[in-house]
């Protein structure tokens, strides 16, 4: 399970970043705790306790969080992805702080390793449900996630739903299939996934 965002520094004390506060991730983690899963949660920087009865890893890059997901994936049943996981880094990380000038500076950025499509594509028969984080051509965007990623299903979220206790969401499965529209909490969205989970793994 992996949750919140991930900060990518440019020097010492200034990063790109994005506003995700781990609460989805946080909701399925206790779900799947509370019915009898055993839970491996790897989250980002945010403001939240980690659940009681859940392992918890807590990293700050992309690459951190990689680095722990591909650790902790050989000994799982299944992925849920819902880390907002910057795209890009700077590729150069200053080991001081740049201090201000009165002149412009340019920072390159490069492709962060995408961490559910590595996963998806050494799943074998392990479960991949990855997140989409859309603003425009929702299910376009979450239909080629779902390709590109070899998930078993993607949620489509909105970025209405960043920080908010309830969400709106809906799923596309590896069938192509779209799930009704679900509203409520995290928690009860939470537990329609773990229900989906757990029919894909029987099917296996």
């Amino acid at each position: 399970m992996t949750a919140g965002p991930t900060r990518e520094f440019f020097d010492t004390v200034r990063f790109i970043s994005n506003p995700s506060t781990g609460k989805m991730g946080f909701a399925f983690a206790e779900a799947a705790r509370d019915q009898g899963h055993e839970v491996e949660l790897v989250a980002g920087p945010v403001e939240l306790l980690p659940p009681a009865g859940v392992s918890f890893t807590p990293v700050v890059t992309a690459e951190q969080m990689f680095d722990a997901c591909c650790r902790i994936f050989v000994d799982c049943q299944a992925a849920v992805m819902t880390a907002a996981v910057c795209d890009y880094k700077p590729s150069q990380t200053f080991q001081h702080k740049l201090q201000k000038k009165a002149l412009a500076k340019e920072i390159t950025l490069e492709p962060t390793r995408d961490i559910c499509a590595h996963l998806g594509a050494q799943k074998e028969q392990r479960i991949v449900i990855g997140f989409a984080m859309e603003d425009h051509d929702h299910r376009a965007h979450a239909e080629a996630k779902l390709v590109a990623k070899n998930c078993d299903a993607i949620v489509l979220n909105g970025p209405e739903n960043v920080g908010t206790t309830d969400a709106v969401v809906e799923i596309v499965t590896a069938d192509g299939r779209w799930s009704n529209q679900l509203r409520g909490t995290k928690q009860c969205i939470s537990l329609h996934l773990i229900e989906l989970i757990e029919r894909l793994h029987n099917e296996r």
